[in-house]
């Protein structure tokens, strides 16, 4: 087995220590070579070159941007794929400082466990798992994207990030109160629009989901579309109001095991193919947690089984 590792030094919780141990690991494993990224934009490069040289497996040891590059740099979008594109199978061992793809998963958050997870997944051979992702303004996303509020929670964290302030859970409870107040006057600029429903006008902001649960707080389940799934349709998660109280109920509901959040404020669909997202004024979009900048339009498409994950198989 020929097996490119992608690591991101700079990623939050990598040490050379943990990175001698992955590669260690899978040396003994498969034919290994080592890339550690060295600028944005170069995971993209190296997975595309591992593709070129059809390599069987690609794994990162980084947070959920690298891997997010990683996907992008190998996987074709269907409007340019052909279907003779080779496609690696995926690894991952968590490095950030959320890991919400890794986690949702099922891949332990401790790299050192994850490690030996992934080489027992290898050698049982039973750690196959194909999964769909999404599509929005021309990329790949894995586990969420959205405009709005969790946007902004996004470009705040990531401000904060670049003067070195780590994004730890109690960052983003706190940017996301922060920014629910500072937008909480604002008035609702977005409609969606969801194919076999009436257009959904007032809202404030919407999330669209590949998966359930996901979090950005440790263990803690956020569960915005309980009956989305990786092997499923997009969950659609609208709010139509920015009022305290029915915000705090729907906070206790996402926060809940086994919750169906429910709202009369809250459209919701748990397995779509597609969203339009429109709004008034340009508004913030997010993907897989990283800020892309503002959108009038923006278009979200589920992909079904498109990728070949190394992870534990739903129970």
């Amino acid at each position: 087995m020929r097996t490119l590792l992608i690591v991101n030094p700079n990623a939050t919780s990598t040490t050379a220590a943990t990175r001698d141990l992955l590669a260690h690991a899978l040396e003994s494993r498969t034919q290994l070579t080592v890339a550690h990224t060295q600028h944005r934009g170069h995971a993209a490069e190296l997975a595309q070159w591992a593709a070129t040289n059809e390599m069987d497996l690609i794994v990162v040891h980084g947070g959920d941007g690298t891997v997010n590059e990683t996907i992008n740099g190998f996987v074709p979008l269907p409007q340019v794929d052909d279907g003779q594109a080779w496609r690696p199978r995926l690894g991952i061992i968590p490095g950030g400082s959320a890991n919400v793809f890794a986690r949702a998963l099922g891949i332990k958050p401790d790299p050192v466990a994850a490690t030996n997870q992934l080489i027992d997944l290898l050698k049982a051979g039973d750690g196959d798992r194909r999964i769909g992702l999404g599509i929005t303004d021309d990329r790949w996303f894995c586990f969420s994207a959205g405009v709005g509020l969790d946007a902004e929670v996004c470009a705040a964290i990531d401000s904060a990030r670049a003067k070195g302030r780590a994004a730890t859970p109690a960052r983003y409870v706190r940017t996301t109160v922060a920014q629910f107040f500072r937008a909480k006057q604002a008035q609702p600029e977005v409609t969606v629009h969801v194919p076999g429903h009436e257009p959904v006008s007032g809202v404030h902001y919407a999330f669209v989901t590949n998966t359930s649960p996901w979090t950005y707080l440790n263990a803690t389940p956020v569960c915005t579309n309980p009956g989305t799934r990786f092997e499923s349709g997009l969950g659609v998660f609208a709010v139509r109001t920015m009022a305290l109280l029915p915000t705090l109920r729907l906070a206790t509901q996402l926060l809940s095991p086994h919750s169906e959040p429910k709202s009369r404020k809250l459209f919701r669909d748990d397995d779509v193919p597609s969203v339009r997202i429109s709004s008034a004024e340009p508004i913030g979009l997010q993907i897989d947690g990283d800020f892309i900048g503002r959108r009038d339009v923006v278009d979200f498409t589920a992909a079904p089984d498109v990728l070949d994950v190394v992870a534990p198989r739903p129970v």
